[in-house]
């Protein structure tokens, strides 16, 4: 069988403030599959930024495994963690975080400056990704010249520009318009079905959830059951 992409093992997370503990997460066990497309569901302060930042090597957990793509993230130092996130994740955030001094294209450049290839390659790269997200035609454009849809779609080329072993996305139609938002789910759907990409997204809105192959909920730090959609 196929070994699972993602593999929680008795992952547990706790905070120390003022000398209590904060518990957040509480013995999450599972697996994604290769290609999958999980939705991870629940309220407010049910843990769901903190698994897909555990999941993303962002954070570390308090105990048990975290394995993807076959290495153990919870037992690499903060060096290797780095690098290890910036060869297999592919990170796409709400509020894009894209660089207000570069264009398209360099913000989709820019994680491979991290990466052995050569400027040729690295240029190769970014235009096929911004093609594979429709803006071929906003290479030169400053994030303050798009819109926010197209904000969202530089920031997918650049999770995607390192082919990443999983792109993880906390809340992507968060702050967009609903036809923006149709638009994103749209490509992350393409992106799954047609480039076989593995994805985790974190999200409020139903729709979006609907969009996913699979959905898990989260309350009080403790994880539903899977479900699979059709």
């Amino acid at each position: 069988m196929t070994p699972p992409c993602v593999s929680l093992q008795h992952v547990s997370k706790h905070y120390e403030r003022g000398g209590q503990r904060l518990p957040v997460l509480s013995d999450i066990h599972f697996d994604i599959q290769p290609g999958d497309y999980l939705a991870l569901m629940g309220p407010s302060g049910s843990g769901k930024s903190t698994l897909l930042n555990l999941i993303a090597g962002i954070d570390q957990p308090s105990s048990g495994a975290i394995v993807v793509g076959g290495t153990d993230i919870a037992t690499l130092g903060e060096r290797a963690l780095a690098d290890w996130r910036a060869a297999n994740i592919g990170f796409i955030f709400q509020f894009y975080n894209l660089m207000p001094v570069l264009n398209a294209l360099e913000n989709v450049e820019l994680p491979l400056l991290l990466t052995g290839l050569n400027r040729r390659q690295r240029r190769e790269r970014a235009l096929f990704a911004l093609e594979l997200v429709g803006l071929s035609d906003r290479l030169q454009h400053y994030p303050s010249e798009l819109s926010g849809g197209q904000q969202q779609r530089v920031a997918i080329a650049r999770a995607i520009v390192s082919d990443p072993t999983l792109l993880v996305a906390d809340e992507p139609t968060g702050d967009l318009d609903r036809k923006s938002g149709e638009e994103i789910l749209t490509l992350l759907e393409r992106l799954n079905r047609d480039a076989g990409k593995t994805i985790i997204m974190v999200t409020h809105d139903q729709k979006a959830a609907d969009a996913a192959r699979s959905v898990r909920h989260l309350e009080k730090g403790e994880l539903s059951a899977l479900e699979v959609r059709a």
